[in-house]
């Protein structure tokens, strides 16, 4: 029995937890005099707002009313160098998804027939920049086919007065009527002089691609900027965009596999391996290849070396019958095709390329933030808006608890399963910590139930902003026999007693209690 109702018998019972506390005010979550969470104290939402916040959190997961902001850009970044302006590339750009977006804030409803396009705009920046307007670019949204809005940041650079190593984009958003929605940040980014020339070592793997990474590549004619085209996907085939550009994992691929089975391998990527690219968001992937190094519009056929950020490098298409140097992935236009190399009359190590079948390579990083302002009572910024990246289960004695790993965490943050709000301790930027609610709070009929019950784990701000996340918590109860139609024989008088004892047994030990992401 929760020891707050506890006093007044009237009040319909509340969900059992696994923490149960003394009624005594040492043993009472405390709170600051704001309502959030102190560190090292457990803390749950004050009774008269839960039934409104629980009728919140339940909108928002049946409505699904949720917006991500994702943020995609390169790891690493050429510096400029006196007047010279080395744009990122590939450009960092940035998505807007989800139904939410087309929700006013505040109301839950949907945008009038005559409100047309983005309902917010978007600056791009670098941290510790002035924000003026020469460090700014400002983002021009537009409409995708898949209902998403997309913004590119294209002029971009740092400059070598800037003598920092890493570095993060800063972006911006803001609604039309000038309120802002928030701040979001990228991943680091690792500040370079210039593509290393130098034969790789695995003892300096700063630059180096593995196995199973993100990566983008992109081709640029006479090494003018104007003819930059980036691999990328549009309607489940590849092609040559000028605009957009498309992540890719990068995998090591093995020999002896069918051809459409492909088991991850670990390490390093290297020169003369078979690999393949696998477009991370529709999926689609092209043929196993073979990635050779590239120099002076040659592919090198015997080098073996570590790949490395903005390597220019060449795909060879493998199975060519002996006497033949191969083909390779090309473009043409906004084509992707293959090209049939030639020998090298110099050198038979080597194959002669066209310019459009050399590709340059670099690792990106992506970041992705989820919340819904539809259902909150404010107007405070979204930011920062917390990351989940791993839960922890811990049981033992009279309390099952759960740790949650990421960043962005603070006093003010709640855990929630479903629509089950649990008692919380704020410990750091990095860590929350709660206690997994009884399984009787998500139905009555839990002594009954044959199969799991499975509920997603979301963060509720202390306004009611809501940041769903990717994880979900189960619970495989114990099976026990419903009571049968009259005439059956009746069950044991100590049946009840006896399954509330397996019951608090199974809170006790946490047991069959499992984390799904």
């Amino acid at each position: 029995m929760d020891p707050i109702r506890a006093t007044d018998p009237s009040a319909p019972p509340g969900p059992l937890t696994h923490l149960s506390l003394p009624d005594s005010s040492e043993a009472r979550p405390q709170s600051g005099a704001d309502g959030q969470s102190l560190p090292g104290n457990w803390t749950r939402s004050s009774p008269e707002r839960v039934p409104v916040l629980r009728e919140g959190v339940r909108q928002c997961l049946q409505q699904q009313c949720e917006q991500t902001v994702r943020i995609l850009h390169a790891k690493v970044a050429q510096k400029s160098y006196g007047n010279e302006k080395r744009f990122f590339c590939p450009p960092p750009c940035v998505y807007l998804a989800g139904p939410g977006w087309r929700v006013k804030p505040g109301q839950g409803q949907a945008h009038q027939a005559g409100e047309t396009g983005p309902t917010v705009c978007g600056y791009m920046g670098l941290d510790g920049a002035s924000g003026s307007a020469a460090e700014t670019q400002k983002l021009n949204f537009e409409e995708q086919p898949d209902s998403r809005e997309f913004g590119c940041a294209k002029t971009l650079y740092i400059s070598d007065a800037d003598k920092r190593k890493h570095f993060r984009l800063v972006l911006r958003l803001v609604h039309r009527g000038g309120r802002e929605l928030g701040t979001f940040h990228s991943r680091l980014i690792k500040v370079i002089s210039k593509p290393s020339q130098k034969k790789q070592s695995l003892k300096n793997t700063d630059l180096c691609i593995s196995s199973g990474s993100k990566v983008s590549l992109f081709n640029r004619l006479r090494s003018q900027t104007v003819s930059t085209r980036y691999l990328s996907v549009e309607d489940g085939a590849f092609v040559a965009s000028a605009r957009q550009w498309a992540a890719f994992t990068l995998h090591l691929a093995d020999e002896h596999c069918s051809q459409g089975d492909f088991p991850p391998r670990e390490g390093y990527v290297r020169y003369g391996s078979l690999v393949r690219l696998v477009c991370t968001v529709t999926g689609v992937t092209l043929p196993p290849m073979i990635i050779r190094k590239v120099a002076k519009q040659c592919a090198l056929l015997d080098v073996d070396e570590p790949i490395s950020q903005l390597h220019k490098c060449a795909f060879q298409f493998p199975g060519d019958p002996p006497g033949r140097v191969g083909t390779y992935l090309c473009l043409a236009t906004d084509k992707v095709v293959q090209f049939q190399a030639s020998p090298c009359p110099k050198e038979a190590n080597r194959a002669l390329l066209n310019d459009s079948s050399c590709w340059t390579i670099i690792g990106t990083e992506s970041v992705e933030f989820s919340f819904s302002t539809s259902l909150a009572w404010t107007r405070e910024p979204v930011t920062p808006v917390p990351l989940i990246s791993t839960l922890e289960l811990s049981g033992g004695g009279d309390v099952a608890t759960l740790e949650l790993h990421g960043e962005n965490f603070h006093a003010g943050l709640k855990v929630w399963f479903g629509d089950v709000e649990a008692e919380t301790m704020y410990r750091s930027p990095r860590s929350l910590v709660c206690v997994a609610p009884d399984i009787a709070a998500f139905g009555s009929d839990w002594r009954w139930l044959r199969t799991p019950i499975t509920v997603p784990v979301s963060l509720v701000r202390a306004d009611g902003l809501f940041y769903p996340s990717a994880f979900s918590f189960t619970y495989t109860p114990e099976y026990s026999v419903r009571p049968g139609p009259p005439g059956t024989p009746e069950p044991a008088a100590d049946t009840d007693a006896l399954l509330e004892s397996i019951h608090h047994e199974f809170t006790r030990t946490n047991f069959h209690l499992f984390i799904q992401t």
